[in-house]
């Protein structure tokens, strides 16, 4: 990934921030045919190795699970916050004009060996593990075993289960942190106009990251 100085995020422990916030990551793989990508929910593992393990499951029909076991590396993409950036909110821009659009987001690169995982216990324990994480704000949460067991068992068998031990990490923070105080300050006044969740999220990022 393209990692200017000032945009290069190196924090384990923001990357990992950003994979649990925005979990469905795509994953990358060169099989046979050429390039393959899908998008899965992820779920970080942070102390089962140095840099954490990601998991997740795809259908057996779905023919990517079948080389990811013979490759040496995939890669797993996870997008955080983003949204366009006008130049009309740069102070700047009145003074000299020199300004143009531009995107803002923030993203992290997975590296890991994949390691395909066929066993119906792990199966359960990570289909119980994301749906803890994703039903944590439900009033009633739903759980596994709220399902009939021979019903479990059978959808367990349509699943593959996808391990990623991450032997590399990127982090890129895009956050208008090439800009003068006063344009980051315009930007986070013009993200913050605009009301929608995506450029409240962008104007916070805006405002917080040096």
């Amino acid at each position: 990934m393209y990692q200017p100085p000032h945009f290069r995020e190196e924090r384990l422990d923001v990357q990992h921030a950003l994979i649990r916030a925005h979990p469905l990551g795509t994953l990358v793989s060169v099989g046979p045919e050429g390039l393959t990508a899908n998008h899965y929910p992820f779920v970080l593992d942070a102390s089962a190795s140095t840099f954490g393990t990601l998991r997740a499951h795809m259908s057996r029909a779905n023919d990517q699970w079948k080389h990811l076991g013979g490759i040496k590396e995939a890669l797993a993409i996870f997008q955080g916050p983003h949204a366009y950036i006008s130049p009309s909110w740069y102070p700047s821009k009145a003074e000299t004009g020199k300004a143009v659009p531009t995107w803002n987001y923030a993203i992290v690169h997975v590296h890991g060996r994949p390691r395909v995982v066929d066993d119906p216990d792990w199966l359960l324990r990570h289909v119980g593990e994301l749906t803890a994480i994703n039903e944590a704000n439900q009033a009633e949460p739903w759980t596994v075993s709220d399902a009939p067991a021979e019903f479990v068992a059978g959808m367990l068998k349509g699943i593959i289960g996808i391990e990623l031990e991450i032997t590399r990490i990127e982090g890129k923070w895009k956050a208008s942190q090439n800009r003068s105080a006063g344009d980051r300050a315009g930007v986070t006044r013009g993200l913050s106009a605009l009301g929608d969740e995506r450029s409240q999220a962008m104007a916070e990022l805006v405002a917080t990251s040096r």
